[in-house]
């Protein structure tokens, strides 16, 4: 049993909030940093209290970027923003759809090698994007999806980890469920529209922001797959405007998209 103590309570609350500020005091001066410009930050002291460039950063970054001149093309971070929404949520759509049918069909149906069908999709677990890239590369160049939102999106889309766990979801209901939807004559579809989808709810919303982050934060394969400035995405965009070669990176921009580019998987973790 465990006794509510004074000082317990005051130990506990104290290391959780000194976690917060350990965690959130990078953040914090990312957001300082994006309110400044860049000659303020290049002085010492660095500035730990917000400035007065707050609207001017974002709103370049948002609706022109950086500009021709620099080098990096004139995408903004707006543009980067809708390239990752739109691959992140084709990712996670995907994955879920496909997972959920295949962990459907795995339990409630029965057909030869249905096992090994599950532990051949398990194992993929075993191979990553980066072991594959290659292959997954020649494939999709030979189906003229370079520099495209399909070539982004559906090489990602199978997942393993979501097969898994929809997998244990569904073991977990009532066979009289089964039972009773065939005894009033509900077909497979019904079943699963009507009652095993339902019931997954719950795994689907949390697979959602799980999946959404993975394919927000994806680097390798869209630096890969496009070569066109109009496609780049938030993550690849942040790194681009980095390479400036001997030249001062202009941090408060940089930091700005940065911050814009934590916002949709927060608001995706809210939501969900």
């Amino acid at each position: 049993m465990v006794q509510n103590r004074r000082w317990l309570t005051i130990l506990t609350h104290s290391v959780l909030i000194l976690g917060v500020l350990v965690i959130a005091f990078p953040i914090y001066l990312a957001f300082v940093t994006s309110t400044h410009t860049l000659k303020d930050l290049v002085q010492s002291p660095m500035p730990l209290w917000p400035g007065s460039e707050l609207a001017a950063n974002y709103s370049k970054m948002i609706t022109s970027g950086l500009g021709e001149a620099s080098g990096f093309g004139r995408v903004s971070a707006g543009r980067m923003m809708l390239n990752s929404l739109i691959m992140a949520i084709g990712i996670a759509v995907g994955k879920i759809a496909i997972s959920i049918i295949a962990a459907y069909a795995i339990v409630y149906f029965r057909f030869p090698f249905r096992m090994t069908a599950f532990w051949l999709i398990f194992f993929t677990l075993m191979l990553p994007v980066e072991v594959r890239i290659m292959p997954t590369y020649q494939v999709v160049a030979a189906l003229n999806m370079l520099d495209s939102y399909w070539g982004l999106t559906i090489p990602l889309i199978a997942s393993a980890t979501a097969t898994f766990m929809f997998r244990q979801v569904f073991m977990t209901i009532p066979d009289e469920l089964l039972e009773a939807a065939r005894i009033d004559n509900a077909g497979p579809l019904k079943f699963f529209w009507d009652i095993v989808l339902p019931l997954s709810r719950t795994n689907i919303a949390a697979l959602f922001v799980i999946l959404f982050i993975y394919g927000w934060n994806q680097y390798l394969w869209p630096l890969l797959i496009t070569t066109d400035q109009s496609l780049l995405t938030i993550v690849v965009g942040i790194n681009r405007m980095l390479q400036v070669g001997d030249d001062q990176a202009p941090w408060h921009l940089v930091m700005a998209t940065a911050m814009l580019a934590t916002l949709p998987p927060v608001l995706i973790v809210l939501l969900m």
